[in-house]
């Protein structure tokens, strides 16, 4: 899927497909790239979550940009909608979760992170994601909190599900998980924003990397 999106994104950005022409069908790109059409389809969704195509029922996938695009969309809500929410709501919430959380969330938590260090299936592994996310959000003692990352879980999902496939996200972000089971658990409120804020800096950098991968390299090189 990797090779796909990327054959087809430096087509787009080359000008191979200006804006407004259609993409070959999947069945079409399957059998150039001899993958199947559902590995076509992931990489469709990835082109669309950059925002260079737009997806029309019946009629096929049209190119919308030819350039780099800094906030891509997943589901409803963009990247720099979720990552604006998450800043507010979820950094805090650590803070909260800390303090509050009972001896049966902390359960659950280190569950979920064990699960998701065993997980091999990308699908499965969004699932628990989401669901770690929503159990800090309850620990907090506030069901409010945990209402607003439910309505925002399946744009999480949808950008997990993204990173993971573009950016190898998911071994760094275990790791992450854990210390913020660690933090929260050790009762620190301090230590569990820290860990939070660390975690979804990660993460908006790895979008990043994605989405603009020629600034990252320009970056990298002035460091």
């Amino acid at each position: 899927m990797e090779a796909v999106l990327a054959h087809l994104r430096g087509a787009i950005e080359r000008g191979e497909y200006p804006v407004g022409q259609k993409l070959p069908s999947e069945s079409a790109l399957g059998k150039e790239f001899e993958v199947s059409r559902s590995v076509v389809r992931e990489a469709l969704r990835g082109l669309q979550a950059l925002g260079l195509t737009v997806s029309k029922t019946g009629k096929g996938t049209f190119v919308t940009a030819t350039g780099p695009v800094e906030n891509p969309t997943f589901g409803t809500y963009s990247a720099r909608d979720l990552f604006e929410v998450r800043r507010h709501v979820e950094i805090p919430v650590a803070g909260y979760a800390a303090v509050r959380r009972s001896t049966d969330d902390l359960d659950l938590l280190g569950h979920l992170v064990e699960r998701m260090d065993l997980e091999t299936d990308n699908t499965a592994w969004v699932a628990l994601d989401s669901l770690f996310h929503i159990t800090i959000a309850q620990a907090s003692g506030n069901p409010v909190f945990g209402k607003v990352i439910e309505e925002i879980r399946d744009a999480l999902a949808r950008q997990s599900s993204f990173l993971n496939q573009l950016g190898d996200r998911r071994t760094r972000s275990n790791t992450e998980h854990r210390e913020i089971v660690t933090a929260i658990a050790s009762g620190s409120e301090a230590d569990a924003v820290a860990a939070m804020t660390s975690h979804l800096e990660h993460v908006e950098n790895a979008l990043t990397t994605i989405v603009r991968p020629s600034l990252t390299t320009h970056q990298n090189k002035d460091d």
